[in-house]
């Protein structure tokens, strides 16, 4: 069968999508967390839709993946994936991208990243815990909605301000476990907390991913509003990108992705 047009404009690699938890990945934060390992949630979405760039979609990651690997995820360890993606993005970097967007792109279904500073020095989780599946995918395909908000603007960073308390990462750290815990329970009230705990930290340790002058929206006005009209609300990335809504019934203006359960 022809591979459609917009198939093949979009290549096969796939897309992901990062839920509670995020900058864990980070080591700058995770050597904070005195209750190591912290964990995030990273799902793994199909490419049937161009991101808008700047997004926290991995967009850039993947552009690369696409030139490296020439469309598509080769046959190889999937760890070894990882780490030749890291290091083709983060080459000469001085804020070097964390390991969840290249394992969000070559990791199928929805994965649960362990980050500890004492293991790989934190660039890599100490653990990964995976879920293949397909209910589950279809339940969270079926209660995400995304609203585009907008990209980050150029110039700015999020990096800006830190206050990197223990106690606040440590509360970042166990969002990623709820996260999961909750998907694979299919239970839409604790994904929801996950991900507004997750944008508390945020706002508390890293301001700047919410709040900067570069920034053209106000973001946190549009955040509490969703997360007060369902059960919970966090943006895609730093500076916006997406706001990410979880619902049982459907968000006006919001489109959903579909989560892949497993390889193809």
């Amino acid at each position: 069968m022809k591979t459609p047009p917009v198939a093949r404009l979009l290549g096969a690699i796939p897309n992901r999508l990062q839920l509670a938890g995020g900058w864990i990945d980070q080591p700058f934060v995770s050597k904070h967390n005195p209750r190591a390992p912290g964990a995030m949630v990273v799902a793994q979405i199909e490419p049937n839709f161009r991101p808008m760039d700047r997004s926290g979609i991995a967009s850039g990651t993947r552009a690369i993946a696409m030139q490296l690997w020439k469309g598509k995820l080769p046959a190889r360890p999937r760890d070894e994936l990882v780490r030749e993606l890291y290091d083709a993005e983060n080459k000469g970097k001085a804020e070097p991208s964390g390991s969840q967007d290249m394992i969000g792109l070559v990791y199928p279904g929805v994965n649960r990243l362990d980050y500890d500073i004492r293991i790989h020095g934190g660039v890599f989780p100490s653990h990964i815990e995976s879920c293949h599946s397909t209910k589950i995918a279809r339940w969270l395909s079926k209660v995400l909605y995304l609203i585009a908000v907008e990209p980050r603007p150029e110039g700015y960073s999020p990096l800006g301000v830190k206050n990197l308390d223990p106690r606040w990462v440590a509360r970042l750290g166990q969002s990623g476990k709820d996260c999961y815990d909750a998907i694979l329970n299919t239970n839409v009230e604790k994904l929801g907390a996950s991900l507004n705990l997750t944008m508390k930290c945020w706002e508390t340790i890293l301001p700047h991913v919410v709040q900067h002058p570069r920034l053209r929206v106000d973001l946190m006005p549009i955040l509490r509003a969703y997360q007060k009209q369902y059960p919970g609300a966090m943006y895609s990335g730093c500076g916006g990108g997406y706001l990410i809504v979880v619902s049982e019934t459907p968000v006006p203006g919001a489109f959903q992705v579909a989560v892949r359960a497993a390889p193809k």
